[in-house]
């Protein structure tokens, strides 16, 4: 029994929750996608909506909904990068633009496990160095 509890405590402490931490002075570095990354947004009572993720940042990003979200709701957020899955909570901020097609909804992350944390740097980091090559090339940006 006691090796159950040994390996149970070894992969509970190895599964850390990051809080990112927005700083007033210096904002986020923010990325495009290259193309279309679809969103699924787990609502607290609502199930599962999908939207489409239209900018990133460590910080948290922009979506693309069919519908605006409340304001302050906790959702918990999924999608693919180069380096493999994202989950992790976010919380809605006020939407910036409606259309009859959509709205553009702000989002900040309030936890990610580590792991996630180092996909999203990871993906981000992937993204600014495709930019960066790019712009050298003279091809301008893919974002």
């Amino acid at each position: 029994m006691s090796n159950l509890v040994d390996r149970e405590r070894d992969c509970n402490s190895r599964v850390v929750t990051y809080f990112p931490q927005t700083n007033a002075a210096k904002r986020a570095t923010r990325v495009k996608p290259g193309g279309p990354v679809l969103v699924a947004i787990r609502l607290q009572d609502s199930g599962i909506i999908r939207a489409k993720l239209h900018v990133l940042s460590a910080t948290g990003g922009l979506f693309v909904l069919a519908k605006a979200l409340e304001q302050g709701e906790f959702v918990e957020v999924t999608f693919q990068t180069s380096q493999g899955s994202v989950r992790g909570m976010a919380e809605m901020l006020p939407p910036t633009r409606k259309s009859t097609r959509g709205c553009l909804q702000p989002f900040r992350f309030v936890a990610l496990e580590d792991e996630d944390h180092t996909r999203l740097r990871m993906a981000m980091e992937s993204l600014l160095d495709k930019t960066v090559i790019s712009v050298r090339s003279g091809k301008g940006s893919s974002l």
